[in-house]
């Protein structure tokens, strides 16, 4: 069975993202719709963000709360900060397949991969 897992880490820090607000959205003809949203642990993870019979293909919007994590940690950034959020939009080929999404994360800047 395929799930949808997401792991965020803190470059500027050297660990694990805990305490990151993550937003799941199923891209629709009618637009999006939320199916999940979670909160990162203390190791930077969320497991099984979508799995079972709501884990379909097609297309979905990952989004990342970053410039809440970092205000949080108490690190100052511009008014309007340069990125408050990191979306993703990835795309479920194979609802049979694990597909898990690392994301790297600093106040300037993003990367983001499929892990296994």
């Amino acid at each position: 069975m395929g799930q949808l897992t997401t792991h965020v880490l803190d470059l500027t820090a050297g660990l694990p993202a805990a305490g990151v607000r993550v937003e799941l959205h199923a891209q629709t003809p009618a637009g999006p719709r939320l199916l999940a949203a979670a909160t990162t642990g203390p190791d930077g993870r969320v497991a099984a963000l979508l799995s079972g019979a709501e884990f379909k293909t097609g297309t979905y919007l990952l989004t990342f709360h970053t410039a809440e994590y970092f205000r949080a940690r108490g690190v100052r950034l511009p008014e309007p900060a340069f990125l408050e959020l990191a979306s993703i939009q990835i795309g479920i080929a194979a609802a049979d397949q694990h597909y898990h999404v690392p994301l790297l994360i600093a106040p300037w800047s993003y990367s983001v991969y499929r892990g296994g």
